[in-house]
């Protein structure tokens, strides 16, 4: 039964990774065709923004190689958004060839994991992305910032507020239209999002362009996600299934599952555009071709018999 509570975004727009998110933490690599089938699916759910590859080196991230097949494959999803993750210019330039027209960046918020992902510190990894993000611009292509550990780092410890702001605001001024706020390992809880949250308005980013990322380390992601809500935002990432972490960050557990999402979101009221019925089935189908059940409770709750 939907209850609707003061104070809520009437609508929220979901940013799908699984296809991206999810996959590129697998051990094994998924066929392209099941990558393809799955997207098609998530979009025959009514999910309107799809992450559905990164153009990363393959030495680094294997599981997404296969970005210059895969991209092809979805030319017919055209309601659809699909963006890419970009690391670098060589990254934006098979982006271009494929017409890509929607890119992200990766950013962190924390030294550590700077160099243990880009293998740059923050600052090194700001001045690689400025001429990535400024050409994509250039060519009229939307471009997100992620901005990773957030709120916590397995080697820092938490991470102070003033510095995520400083990232945040470094990222916007580059040109990023839209900013998601990453939780990588999970540690947050709602009263840290929801200082972070204004912290960052303080200092004049909107609450419009920022997007938020948890992950379910602690069980808190749905928690958080409703904190941002309060807050005003309406652009939330999850991961089909909870599929994901981070092949970076070995704390990092799966991302907050799209179908817990929408139970919530159609509890309170709050719109979304998907059919929950069509994404459990998709997840419950993604889950079989990984050989493992979903750690999504709502799809083990709508799947179970008996």
């Amino acid at each position: 039964m939907a209850v609707a509570s003061e104070g809520l975004p009437p609508r929220v727009r979901i940013h799908e990774v699984g296809a991206r998110d999810g996959l590129q933490n697998e051990s094994a690599v998924v066929p392209v065709e099941v990558k393809a089938e799955f997207i098609h699916r998530l979009a025959a759910a009514g999910l309107t923004t799809i992450e559905a590859t990164s153009f990363v080196h393959p030495k680094w991230v294997p599981q997404l190689a296969d970005a210059e097949q895969l991209f092809p494959m979805l030319k017919d999803l055209l309601e659809v958004a699909l963006p890419v993750l970009v690391p670098n210019a060589r990254g934006l330039d098979r982006a271009l060839e494929l017409g890509v027209r929607r890119v992200a960046v990766f950013a962190s918020a924390s030294e550590s994991f700077a160099r243990a992902n880009l293998n740059r510190t923050v600052d090194e990894s700001l001045a690689m992305f400025g001429p990535v993000v400024a050409r994509a611009r250039e060519q009229g292509m939307h471009v997100r910032g992620y901005l990773s550990m957030c709120f916590g780092d397995p080697w820092e410890g938490p991470v102070p507020v003033h510095q995520v702001v400083r990232v945040a605001k470094a990222l916007t001024d580059l040109g990023c239209e839209e900013l998601s706020l990453g939780d990588t390992i999970g540690v947050a809880t709602p009263g840290h999002v929801q200082n972070l949250l204004a912290e960052l308005n303080e200092e004049g980013v909107p609450t419009h362009v920022i997007g938020v990322h948890f992950h379910d380390t602690y069980g808190q992601a749905l928690a958080n996600t409703l904190a941002a809500l309060q807050h005003g935002v309406t652009t939330v990432d999850a991961s089909a299934g909870g599929l994901g972490g981070c092949p970076f960050a070995r704390s990092a557990t799966g991302n907050l599952a799209t179908e817990d999402l929408v139970w919530m979101l159609r509890g309170l009221g709050i719109e979304t555009g998907v059919d929950l019925d069509a994404l459990v089935a998709t997840s419950s189908w993604m889950a079989d071709r990984l050989g493992r059940p979903s750690p999504s409770r709502t799809v083990r709750a709508l799947t179970h018999k008996g």
